[in-house]
Parts: C-alpha cells; sequence; structure tokens
C-alpha cells in the first residue's frame, strides 16, 4: 500500500503557518537588489505582530508597527542614484536580517510572451556578447513560470538578483538585456535592475490585474477565479455547463459523458501522445477532440471516502468525468492534474474514469507515463490506473470553452504568480513584447490600457510602458490586403497614444518573415532604451487631405524622413470605408510629411502604412528609426 500526501489541484492540505524569527521582505528583496531612484522606496513584509519595525540604510532610520497579520510597509525617503554598494537592515524584537550589496538605479520589469523570453544565448552575436556582458552595476532577477488564480504573496520558487556576466545573461532576456547596456552606455553612473517575467504564448489577460479582470470580463469571472483557488470542483461545477452547451450544439445533442456506450472505442495502440498511434488518423492529424476512458475498482472502504484522481499531464485540454460526474478542468500541456472526487461520486467496485481531450497544436494526449495515473483515497490508499486505455476520436472539431483559470491565457493567472509577489517595489519601465497570441481577438488596445493601469497602481503612477509593436512574420504579398496582425499593431498604437506616459517601439523591420521568433534583439533592446530616455520614436499624427493630396505627418522624426533603397516609401496604401478597398499608392517625402495624391474621383477615406503581416519596410527618420505599421483616417482641411 503506498501512502500520499493529498495534494488537489489549487491547493494543499495543512499548509504551515509561517514562524517568523526576524522581520522579512517580499520575495523579491535580497542581496545585490537595486532600488529605483528618486522616489520613496517601498517596502512591504512581514513580522512579529505588534512589533516596532526598524529599517535603516545609509545613514536613514524609519520605523513602522507590524500589523496585527503580521504585515507591514514602510517607506524610506528617495535616494539618488548611485553604483556604490550599500546595505539595507531590517529589525525587530525577533531578531535582525540584512540585505547587502545594494545598489540604486532604475528598476525595469520586462514581461510578455516568447519574444521578450527568446534569451541572450539566442540572440545574434550570442558568442562575442556574452563574453562582453560582465557589468556589476547590471543586476538580474528571473522569476520562474507560475500560475495562481488569485494574487499570490511569493512565488513558486526562490528568486536571487545576480550581477551581469557571462554566466547569468545568457539564459535571460535579450531584449531586456540589451536595453540595460545602451541605458548604461548612455550613462555609467545609473545602475539597471532588470526583472524577467515571461512565459512564451501567453496571451495578454494572462497578465491583468484582478481590477482589471473585472473591468474587462465582469465580477463573475473574478468571482469564479476565487473559487476555484478555494475549491477547484466548486468551481468547475460552475464553469462545465458552458462546455456541456459547447459539445451538445456540435454533437446533435449527444452527452457522452452521461452514457460512453455510444461512442466507438477501441485499445489505445501504445501509453504515448496520440500523434505516435499509427493508422488511428491522429498521427496524420493530431488536432482533435479525444475521449479517452479507464475503469477503476475500488474497495467498499475506498469508494466510502473522497479522494484524489490524478491523470498526469494532458496535451492540451482535458474535462474529467467519474461516473459521468465533472471533477477537473484544466488547460496546459506540461501541467500535471490532480483533481478531488467527493465520495458521493464513487461506488463499490468498478468506476469509469472519461477524459475529453483536446489537442489544437502539435501532440496531443498522454504527457507522462502510466506511473502519474492513479487514485488515492483519502486514507492513503493508492489504486494505479494503469496504461490500457480506451479512446475514440470525436466527430466534434475545434477547440472546448476555455476556463478563467487556464494556464496559457486565463485570467490574471500570470499576473497573479509572477508579478503580484514584486508587492509595491517602485519600477522606472516596463518592457512589454506581447500580441502574438492576441493576433485575430479584439480590444487589445483595451486589455493594454487596463494592464497598464494595474500595473501602476503596483509599481508607481510614474512607470513607463514601453510596448514592442509586432515584429514582420508570415507571408508576403504583392496586393493590399486586411491582416489581423496588422490590426493588433494598430491597437499597440492606439493604446500608447491614448497614455501620457507610454512610448511605442516598432520590430516591424527586424523581424523574419519564416520565424514568429527573430533573433535581432540586438537592435531592438537600443530602441527600448531610447524610447525610455524619451528619444522620440516615429509615430503616425495625421493624415488630411488638401485638394487632390493626402498629407501624413508624423512626431518624433529626427533628420526628416527617408526611403531606403528607392525612389518612394513602399507599402502605403488609399482606401475608401469598406474592407479590400485598398490600393497601393505612391507618396513623396517632404521633409517629415508624406505627401500622397489621390487620383481624380477615387475614394480615400483612410491611408495605411506596411499593412501586413510581414510588410516590405523601407521608410526611416534620419537616425535610421522605422516609421511603424499604421492606419490613419483622412480629415478633411475644409
Amino acid at each position: 500500500m503506498m501512502r500520499h500526501v493529498l495534494a488537489f489541484a489549487g491547493f494543499i492540505l495543512f499548509a504551515p503557518t509561517p514562524v517568523f524569527a526576524a522581520p522579512t521582505l517580499g520575495p523579491a528583496y535580497g542581496d545585490g537588489m537595486v532600488l529605483q531612484r528618486d522616489t520613496p522606496v517601498l517596502l512591504e513584509g512581514r513580522a512579529k505582530a505588534g512589533d516596532i519595525v526598524t529599517a535603516s540604510i545609509g545613514g536613514v532610520t524609519v520605523q513602522t508597527t507590524a500589523n496585527a497579520d503580521g504585515t507591514f510597509n514602510l517607506a524610506i525617503p528617495a535616494r539618488s542614484a548611485s553604483t556604490v554598494p550599500t546595505t539595507l537592515s531590517l529589525n525587530d524584537t525577533t531578531g535582525n536580517i540584512e540585505f547587502r550589496n545594494i545598489l540604486v538605479g532604475d528598476v525595469f520589469l520586462c514581461s510578455g510572451q516568447s519574444n521578450m523570453e527568446l534569451p541572450v544565448n539566442r540572440a545574434l552575436d550570442a558568442s562575442n556578447q556574452l563574453r562582453m556582458a560582465t557589468d556589476d552595476a547590471i543586476r538580474l532577477l528571473k522569476i520562474d513560470q507560475a500560475t495562481a488564480a488569485v494574487p499570490q504573496r511569493d512565488f513558486k520558487n526562490p528568486v536571487e538578483w545576480n550581477a551581469a556576466h557571462t554566466e547569468t545573461v545568457g539564459e535571460f532576456s535579450a531584449a531586456c538585456f540589451y536595453m540595460a547596456k545602451q541605458l548604461r552606455a548612455d550613462d555609467p553612473a545609473v545602475p539597471v535592475g532588470l526583472i524577467h517575467s515571461n512565459w512564451g504564448g501567453s496571451a495578454a489577460r494572462a497578465w491583468l490585474t484582478p481590477e482589471g479582470i473585472e473591468t474587462l470580463y465582469g465580477t463573475e469571472a473574478l468571482e469564479l477565479l476565487r473559487t476555484y483557488s478555494a475549491d477547484p470542483l466548486t468551481a468547475t461545477q460552475r464553469f462545465v455547463p458552458r462546455w456541456f452547451d459547447w459539445w451538445r450544439d456540435r454533437d446533435e445533442g449527444r452527452e457522452p459523458w452521461a452514457d460512453s456506450s455510444i461512442l466507438d472505442w477501441k485499445p489505445i495502440p501504445e501509453f504515448s501522445f496520440w500523434n505516435e498511434w499509427k493508422g488511428t488518423g491522429l498521427d496524420t492529424e493530431p488536432r482533435a477532440n479525444v475521449w479517452l476512458r479507464q475503469t477503476l475498482t475500488l474497495t467498499e472502504e475506498q469508494a466510502a471516502e473522497e479522494g484524489a484522481l490524478s491523470i498526469g499531464a494532458i496535451d492540451d485540454l482535458d474535462l474529467t468525468f467519474v461516473n459521468g460526474h465533472p471533477v477537473g478542468y484544466t488547460f496546459g500541456w506540461g501541467v500535471e492534474r490532480t483533481y478531488k472526487v467527493p465520495a458521493e461520486y464513487l461506488r463499490e467496485g468498478q468506476n469509469e474514469i472519461l477524459i475529453a481531450a483536446n489537442n489544437m497544436w502539435d501532440t496531443g494526449g498522454f504527457y507522462a507515463g502510466p506511473e502519474k495515473l492513479f487514485f488515492i483515497s483519502s486514507s492513503g490508499d493508492t489504486v494505479p490506473l494503469g496504461a490500457n486505455w480506451e479512446y475514440s476520436v470525436a466527430r466534434v472539431t475545434g477547440a472546448p470553452p476555455r476556463a478563467p483559470w487556464d494556464a496559457n491565457a486565463g485570467l490574471g493567472v500570470m499576473y497573479n504568480a509572477m508579478i503580484a509577489p514584486l508587492g509595491p517595489m517602485r519600477l522606472a519601465g516596463v518592457a512589454w513584447y506581447q500580441g502574438e497570441a492576441d493576433v485575430g481577438q479584439p480590444n487589445y488596445d483595451a486589455k493594454l490600457r487596463e494592464l497598464f493601469a494595474g500595473w501602476r497602481d503596483q509599481f508607481g503612477p510614474r512607470v513607463k510602458m514601453l510596448v514592442v509593436q509586432l515584429a514582420n512574420f508570415g507571408g508576403r504579398q504583392s496586393m493590399p490586403k486586411e491582416s489581423a496582425w496588422a490590426q493588433l499593431r494598430q491597437e499597440q498604437i492606439d493604446a500608447v497614444q491614448t497614455d501620457p506616459n507610454a512610448a511605442l517601439v516598432t520590430a516591424i523591420d527586424i523581424g523574419e518573415p519564416t520565424d514568429i521568433h527573430p533573433a535581432n534583439k540586438n537592435e531592438l533592446g537600443k530602441r527600448l532604451a531610447y524610447a525610455f530616455e524619451e528619444k522620440g520614436m516615429p509615430m503616425p499624427s495625421a493624415a488630411v487631405r488638401r485638394g487632390s493630396t493626402i498629407e501624413v505627418t508624423f512626431t518624433g522624426i529626427e533628420g526628416g524622413l527617408v526611403a531606403l533603397g528607392g525612389p518612394f516609401p513602399l507599402g502605403v496604401e488609399l482606401c475608401g470605408a469598406e474592407e479590400n478597398t485598398c490600393r497601393w499608392a505612391v507618396p513623396r517625402i517632404e521633409g517629415a510629411m508624406l505627401s500622397v495624391p489621390v487620383a481624380g474621383g477615387v475614394s480615400a477615406l483612410r491611408v495605411r502604412h506596411a499593412w501586413a503581416d510581414a510588410p516590405i519596410v523601407n521608410l526611416y527618420d534620419g537616425r535610421g528609426m522605422p516609421v511603424p505599421g499604421f492606419e490613419l483616417e483622412i480629415a478633411s482641411s475644409d
């Protein structure tokens, strides 16, 4: 008989209550950190309830009293930038703790999906750059990937600050690091702290604060997340009616979870990803919904008490049933599932385990070996589920609705686990490179608006938001057409232009049409640094019709506009009111303005530049800064 500690999805039973021998700060504070200059330093931590907590740094001392729950907040007066290491000490009646080798400078959070995550050792000129990486005044903090349904106090794993050198930089965000290198070159007196918190494939909504979720998705979604954190089974029961409706609509009203005998069952060829099941059809088209079935035999004693069902990791999505009752719903290809099973769902003898699995990309089905699949009673009896499962390929196609707690696109799940534990740490800026996962979805500008607002509430109202406009990726085109990538780029512009402390940094000319992960993060990092330093980036301003000419003006242009490699800018279009009314135009450069002629009688209500998934761009300013892809409505001069 095997004995285990019960650990259901979303919580662990009997978590110990922390006991503090000295004051502690939030998990992102530690030796070697950088504190934000020129603003009060906010410290949040825990100490003995009711104790006076004293903090000292550089001859300055402040005090506060710990709350009844042991939490405290302290504000240290603003400090100037310094490359000279200092020490921060904290004490109460239980003891003293010191944080050594602290610098004061500018602190940046670099966040988003895989293009911000892409490390230095995969970027251009990696070997030379790593050889020259050492800079004690660039400090790095990398946060492990994790998700949570509600904001967390601690990270999944402990984190630590490291000075930049060959060994620490290689796996760190390249765009983030090259931004810091340029900032340090421009002002060597200011240290730079970098926080890497990224997740490839993540959606923007996964990084929203609870307040942003409530604004965009409603109170019900937020309450469902809170329910999931406390009781995943109850949350699943509340969510699955949406899944049931989705399935019935596509399967002529059938309900396989209520009667699995209506499906055509076959033994799985092997316990593996279903891509390897030769001759099943899944080996040639693994994007499918597949039912998996197994029988679990329980004794009278085992069936009389609640337990937990472990099914390993399912790639990508599962809804799991025990005797027709839904017990868990999870998206995440590497996430191991353990679901609570109430005693009333169980019976002596044979119990049916049914998994509705969905895969929409690459591999599908069982992610780990059969040893990961078992049932465990609350008294610790373990019953293996074995490798001899049955499968049935569903006639239902497409992806089921996603629960708000799923791993890559859940509402706020990455913010809760990877941003919230940073606490009230003051920042100079946020470098945000994300959007590929949101292409084709509406209202990206609203998501950025709420992300900006929520993160500034946490990190300070002065935080400058630096948004990377998506790089050129995808098929080339010889005629104007609609582009979901271009539409998202425009929504990135819209979000930045409505925020007085945000800047757009385009990557539209340094992408690779055949690789969604372009390697030239070196140039991108420099542009991020320039944007933070308020060296204006080219931005579309207005388009005005004057007679037979459209005048397109810009901000952030230095040295006038330049068309590289030819006599005029490429990729400029004039459009009517409807889709598919756009046609190429041949503009003239007049200093910092484009002059676009309009043929007589032709409708021109909009002007576009680089409106394509992977446009060919040759329009720059005199510094070599590219003009981003954009669309402007044309106003009349009358």
